[in-house]
C-alpha cells in the first residue's frame, strides 16, 4: 500500500464520494424522466429500465459508503433531482434515439470521470477503487448499449451530446465542492 508523503497530493475521497453519489442520483432521475415519457413496452424503455436498476444499485452503494464514512451529500441534490428528471423527459419527448443519445453522452463523461478518479486514488482506497471500477464498466456498457440501439441516429446527435456532456462536466465540478 502506498504511503502519503508531505508534498504529495492525496485523493480527496470525501469529494469523490459526494460527486459520485450525486452523479448516480442524477442518473436515476434522468432515467425516471425518460421512463415517464416513453411507451412502457418499447424496446428503448426496456433497455432504460435495466440501466436504471443498475444506477439504483450504484446509488445505494454510494449512499452506504457516504453514511459509513460520514460524508455529507451535495447541497445541490434538489437541483439534480429536477434537472435530471427534466433532461430525461425532454430527451424522451424528442425521440427514443435522443433518449439513448442522452445515455451515450452522460456515460461518456462518467467513464472519463471515473477513470480520472481511479488514477487519483491509486492504491490508497482499494474498497472505493473496486466500486468505481465495477460501476465504470457498467457505465461503459450502458453507453455502448445506447449506441448499438440507435443513439447516434438522434437528430442533432453531435450537438445534443456535446451539450449534455458540457452539462455533466459542470455538474461534476459543482457537486465536488457544494
Amino acid at each position: 500500500m502506498s504511503r502519503w508523503r508531505p508534498g504529495e497530493r492525496r485523493a480527496d475521497r470525501a469529494s469523490m464520494l459526494r460527486v459520485d453519489q450525486a452523479g448516480e442520483y442524477g442518473a436515476t432521475r434522468i432515467y425516471a424522466g425518460q421512463l415517464a415519457v416513453l411507451r412502457a413496452n418499447c424496446a428503448e424503455a426496456k433497455l432504460i429500465s435495466r440501466m436504471a436498476a443498475q444506477e439504483q444499485h450504484h446509488l445505494e452503494r454510494f449512499d452506504g459508503l457516504m453514511a459509513a464514512r460520514r460524508v455529507r451529500p451535495t447541497a445541490l441534490q434538489p437541483l439534480w433531482n429536477v434537472a435530471g428528471f427534466a433532461l430525461g423527459a425532454v430527451t424522451a419527448l424528442m425521440s427514443e434515439e435522443a433518449a439513448l443519445a442522452c445515455t451515450d453522452a452522460v456515460e461518456t463523461e462518467i467513464d472519463r470521470h471515473y477513470g480520472r478518479q481511479l488514477e487519483e486514488l491509486g492504491d490508497e482506497d482499494p474498497e472505493l477503487a473496486a466500486d468505481i471500477a465495477e460501476f465504470r464498466a457498467e457505465e461503459v456498457e450502458h453507453r455502448d448499449t445506447a449506441r448499438a440501439a440507435g443513439a447516434t441516429n438522434a437528430a442533432g446527435y453531435p450537438l445534443l451530446t456535446a451539450a449534455i456532456r458540457a452539462g455533466c462536466k459542470v455538474a461534476i465540478e459543482l457537486s465536488k465542492r457544494i
